[in-house]
């Protein structure tokens, strides 16, 4: 392997890793329970998806 033939500055370093941020997490409110759930998801809380009972809890 090979070693670098020339020094890479902060800033060219820091834009390379701008593009490692976190995604922030979508989140939908339940129709039931009125909780924060995850979109296209049963809600782990109350067991409804889009209004309607599809689980036990």
């Amino acid at each position: 392997m090979s070693t670098p033939t020339q020094k890479h500055t902060r800033s060219r370093k820091n834009i390379r890793r701008g593009a490692l941020k976190l995604k922030t997490v979508a989140l939908a409110e339940c129709a039931k329970c009125k909780r924060p759930v995850r979109p296209h998801t049963a809600c782990a809380f109350c067991g409804s998806y889009k209004g309607k009972a599809v689980a036990k809890v």
